[in-house]
C-alpha cells in the first residue's frame, strides 16, 4: 500500500485549507486520481479503495472500509465504517444518497446494486443482489445472494432472507423470486453494462 506524498498533502492543504493537519487515505495504486479528499481516515483506519473504485466528488466514504475493484459510491453517498468494519465486494455500485452503516462487521458481497437512497444498516448483503430505491435494511438481518429487495421496502432487524428471494412492502414480506428475475440477476456480473460501463465514461470524461 502507499500513501499520499508531502506535495499532495501541500496541494490539498492549498485549496482546503485547515487548522490541523490533513491525513490522506491510502490506495492500493500511486496517488494519481483526484477522488482520494473524499476518503477520510478515523482513528488510524483508513479506507482501503482500488484505482478501478470510482467515487463521486460529494461521496463520503471513512474508517474501517475495503471496497473491491470496479465498484463505486456515487454523489451523496455514506460509507462510515466508524462503528463496526464495511466490506464491499467487486462490480458493487452505491448509488446517489445511499447510506452504509453499523453497528456491527458489515458486509456487502460481489455485482450487488443498492439504488438511490438505500439505507444499508444490516449484517450482511449477498452476492447478485439489488436494492430498490429507498429500501431500508435493518440491524442484524441478512440478505442472501440472487435476491431483489422492491423499493420502498422495510427489512426488519434480524430477518434472515433465503437466497433467490423477492422482498417487498413494509414490513417486508419474503417470497420466492420468479426465473426471469433470477436470470436478470444471475447476469448482474457483466461488467460491459449499467453502472460497471458508466463508471468507464465517467473516468474517461475527467469525472
Amino acid at each position: 500500500m502507499r500513501t499520499a506524498n508531502p506535495a499532495s498533502k501541500a496541494l490539498l492543504q492549498r485549496f482546503i485549507p485547515l487548522p490541523y493537519p490533513v491525513r490522506v487515505a491510502t490506495i492500493a495504486e500511486p496517488l494519481t486520481w483526484q477522488r482520494v479528499g473524499m476518503i477520510k481516515t478515523f482513528e488510524g483506519r483508513t479506507p482501503v479503495v482500488p484505482a478501478s473504485v470510482w467515487i463521486a466528488e460529494t461521496a463520503f466514504v471513512l474508517g474501517d472500509v475495503e471496497i473491491g475493484e470496479g465498484s463505486s459510491v456515487w454523489p451523496g453517498a455514506v460509507v462510515r465504517g466508524d462503528f463496526s468494519s464495511i466490506r464491499i465486494g467487486s462490480n458493487t455500485h452505491i448509488e446517489d444518497n445511499v447510506v452504509v452503516h453499523c453497528g456491527e462487521p458489515l458486509t456487502i458481497g460481489d455485482n450487488v446494486t443498492a439504488g438511490h437512497g438505500v439505507v444499508i444498516h444490516c449484517r450482511s448483503v449477498g452476492d447478485n443482489v439489488l436494492l430498490g430505491n429507498n429500501s431500508t435494511i435493518l440491524d442484524g438481518a441478512e440478505i442472501g445472494s440472487f435476491c431483489v429487495v422492491a423499493a420502498g421496502a422495510v427489512v426488519t432487524p434480524r430477518t434472515v432472507v433465503p437466497e433467490g428471494s423477492f422482498v417487498k412492502g413494509l414490513p417486508a414480506v419474503v417470497e420466492p423470486i420468479s426465473p426471469e428475475r433470477l436470470e436478470r440477476m444471475k447476469s448482474r456480473s457483466n461488467t460491459d453494462t449499467g453502472y460497471a460501463a458508466m463508471i468507464k465514461r465517467y473516468k474517461a470524461d475527467g469525472l
